[in-house]
């Protein structure tokens, strides 16, 4: 049976949105992606082997590297604007294939007086430039944490700002939302930020789910830390508590660990995975540049190769979410003059001289 083209119109999934989601999914709708956008924890790790700072150039090798090396075995790859989308695109390291994601937040942003977060955009970078670039979708990183009522203010209209920039240029918008210790807590090993992370990460996802398309979640929970059956059921209330599809970030830890998360994940509704540091972290302890290069088509590759496949056989596609079938999207009818109806407002004449529009 044929299915209107506002089955998808009513779940906002516009002609740009639509085609961002097909882009950066592999083609039974899960997504298997990879994030090389996270500048501050890069150079770090680069500067703990280096005992300085890496150079602009020795950052874009490095960017450049595990976008040839990954970018071909996932549906898609988050890079950053400053270091690593347009060098990606003018070296041809990334693939025609793969689909492009650009970090709008400026990485290591302000913060109020408790330490809590106060997200900016990356200087020189807009929702709109990023469509400009012919770029898939746009990623934003909004840590938040609802008990801190100030800097959760904040991140909220920063969100809504992105997302109704995302609506205006029609680009998909993966939101990414992470808990953060502030306070007199001690980083995120305190014992209180540990007791509290599942919670925020499920309220976060409740309150902000619904101002995205893709939603990205960190892992509710420490694996060791809580029984697994406790992690399951808190993994089954953040799927319940997100209004979009999601995915699971790494969040910087080990790729065994990060595996273990992401099986668990896709059991309970997650519709794929957004993972960074747990593939790629060990790279600039590799030695030189050829070792570098060796490492990243091998062990890295092999890891998102490994989750790639359990990704595609166990992750819930993103059209299950909306109560779709791919047998009724290959359906959908698009009325004639749905052109005219598109984007901005318009007058138009048709076939008998009659004038009309929005």
């Amino acid at each position: 049976m044929t299915t209107s083209v506002t089955r998808l119109l009513g779940l906002g999934l516009t002609p740009g949105k639509l085609r961002g989601l097909q882009r950066i999914c592999n083609e039974n709708g899960t997504m298997t992606m990879v994030a090389t956008d996270q500048n501050s924890s890069l150079i770090s790790l680069g500067k703990a082997v280096l005992k300085r700072e890496p150079t602009y150039d020795e950052m874009v090798l490095a960017k450049n590297t595990l976008t040839r090396g990954l970018a071909p075995l996932a549906s898609a790859i988050l890079v950053d604007g400053y270091y690593g989308a347009w060098n990606a695109m003018a070296s041809m390291a990334l693939p025609r294939n793969t689909g492009l994601l650009v970090r709008v937040e400026k990485s290591g942003g302000g913060k109020n007086k408790v330490g809590a977060p106060l997200g900016c955009f990356e200087p020189g970078l807009g929702v709109r430039k990023i469509k400009l670039m012919g770029c898939d979708a746009v990623k934003l990183l909004a840590p938040f944490e609802p008990t801190e009522p100030a800097s959760a203010e904040h991140q909220f209209h920063f969100i809504k700002q992105v997302y109704e920039d995302c609506q205006q240029h029609d680009i998909l918008l993966l939101l990414e939302t992470v808990a953060f210790p502030f306070g007199s807590e001690k980083g995120k090993d305190d014992e209180t930020h540990k007791a509290r992370k599942a919670e925020t990460v499920i309220e976060s996802a409740r309150q902000l789910s619904r101002y995205c398309d893709i939603y990205k979640a960190e892992f509710p929970g420490y694996i060791g830390r809580e029984s697994d059956s406790q992690l399951v059921a808190n993994l089954k209330t953040l799927n319940e508590a997100s209004d979009r599809p999601w995915v699971l970030l790494s969040a910087g830890v080990d790729y065994p660990e990060y595996k273990k998360q992401v099986q668990m994940a896709m059991e309970c509704g997650a519709s794929g995975i957004l993972g960074g540091r747990a593939f790629w972290k060990e790279y600039f302890q590799q030695g030189d540049q050829a070792a570098r290069e060796k490492w990243v088509k091998g062990e890295s590759a092999d890891r998102v190769r490994e989750l790639s496949e359990l990704v595609r056989g166990k992750a819930t596609p993103w059209f299950k979410w909306y109560g779709l079938t791919m047998e009724q999207i290959r359906d959908m009818y698009v009325a004639e003059g749905w052109h005219f109806r598109y984007a901005e407002p318009f007058t138009a004449t048709d076939t008998s001289g009659e004038r009309w529009g929005y």
